[in-house]
């Protein structure tokens, strides 16, 4: 799946397409990775541009591109894996997952020639791929994720430091700008190329169809259930409860399946890179803290479709829906930009919480997520907590979708999103 512009213009009823690359930040984590490993993997979920990334990425050209989608080179893979990854170029194979037999055959290479930056190796459907990872390339290899898009990359904004990590350092919003809230309809769309880069022209056709390929293609063949209904049943109610705490027994009972049937079927939502769980924050003295993660759809867009919502205006899972999307652009710059920094939430249960706590070796800070365009005093009571039990807290702020950004003192800080996910 691609990921490029399309902007669409109309010449005496001549429709065509101007087609911009539009370059991922991850790349600065993985040339760094190509410089002390001799294999890098890069997943994520389906069709989040991983192909065309590893195609037109510029610091990657020059290597020999191979994917395993074409049938001629898979049958070569299998037929003599050695011969077939000894290239003098360094080497991308694209959909390895195929071909299980040439983890060995990278692992053998590998330790007759340890060189940096050998392989890169990418699949969708990583099942398989991490299982062979795990059992042949064991301190060979880093690993990636491509989430979907972020705002940053989206826009166009400056490769480098984001605002939450040049805001980390500094603690100051001395000339920044006012910006426009975020529209309801860009999380809607969610960071999925096809759909955020207005390519198609049916979103709804797009993801019915993903949803199809999804079950039939990775979860029946690959996971081999056999009854694909009762999956898709859980898919529909983890899309309904995205960004909630994650209960095994509560989700079961909805779906009429066992505590156990659950489990296996979340893992492999998770594993598939659908859903994630972000840890509870313990590093802290206050009682009856919240054990259980949170849970996110790996997209909102997709959350959205799943719930059945599009027209978020009114909605009751608006707040839900655009934690989700917040999640998923903190999410993608943090594993692309940021990787010393761990992501968290905190909760107090029946008193306080916040949704997000980044932190950073000794050294952390809290975000509390509003969908609203106005905040009032009592929203700040669980950062006004969270800061006050934490003094190791630098700052506490409350990302809401407005367009000023304020210093509350205190170490409280107001924030529109837009000017948070730049």
């Amino acid at each position: 799946m691609s990921f490029l512009w399309l902007t669409h213009c109309h010449n005496d009823n001549i429709a065509y397409s101007i087609m911009t690359y539009l370059p991922r930040e991850i790349i600065h984590s993985v040339l760094s990775a190509l410089d002390d490993m001799p294999v890098v993997c890069i997943t994520g979920m389906r069709q989040t541009g991983k192909s065309t990334f590893l195609q037109r990425q510029a610091e990657l050209q020059g290597r020999k591109y191979i994917t395993l989608d074409d049938f001629a080179q898979l049958a070569a893979a299998r037929e003599n894996p050695d011969n077939f990854i000894d290239t003098e170029k360094p080497l991308i194979i694209d959909e390895a997952q195929r071909c299980p037999e040439l983890f060995v055959a990278i692992k053998r290479a590998v330790d007759r020639n340890r060189v940096p930056g050998k392989f890169i190796i990418s699949g969708s459907a990583n099942f398989l791929l991490m299982k062979n990872i795990s059992e042949s390339l064991a301190g060979r290899a880093a690993y990636f994720n491509l989430h979907p898009f972020t705002r940053r990359e989206l826009n166009g904004d400056p490769p480098g430091r984001s605002f939450l990590k040049n805001f980390f350092a500094s603690r100051t919003i001395a000339g920044l700008p006012e910006v426009p809230p975020i529209p309801l309809e860009d999380i809607v769309k969610g960071g999925m190329p096809s759909v955020c880069l207005g390519s198609m022209k049916n979103v709804l056709n797009w993801f019915k169809g993903y949803e199809h390929t999804y079950l039939d293609r990775d979860i029946r063949d690959l996971s081999r259930i056999g009854n694909i209904i009762p999956f898709r049943g859980l898919l529909h109610l983890a899309a309904l409860r995205t960004s909630g705490i994650l209960s095994v027994s509560e989700l079961g009972r909805d779906a009429r399946l066992t505590s156990a049937t659950v489990a296996n079927y979340l893992s492999i939502m998770e594993i598939s890179c659908i859903f994630y769980r972000l840890a509870p924050y313990l590093n802290n003295p206050a009682s009856r803290l919240i054990k259980s993660p949170k849970f996110y759809m790996g997209d909102s867009g997709l959350a959205c479709y799943l719930a059945g919502k599009d027209d978020l205006a009114d909605d009751p899972l608006k707040g839900a829906m655009l934690e989700t999307y917040v999640a998923q652009n903190i999410v993608g710059i943090v594993s692309s930009t940021w990787q010393q920094a761990n992501l968290f939430f905190w909760n107090i249960q029946g008193r306080h919480e916040v949704d997000f706590i980044i932190e950073v070796g000794k050294t952390c800070m809290a975000i509390e997520v509003k969908a609203t365009a106005r905040w009032e005093k009592n929203d700040l009571a669980g950062l006004k907590s969270f800061v006050a039990a934490t003094p190791h807290c630098a700052a506490g702020i409350l990302a809401y979708n407005g367009t000023t950004p304020v210093d509350l003192g205190g170490r409280l800080w107001a924030i529109p999103l837009a000017l948070l996910l730049r």
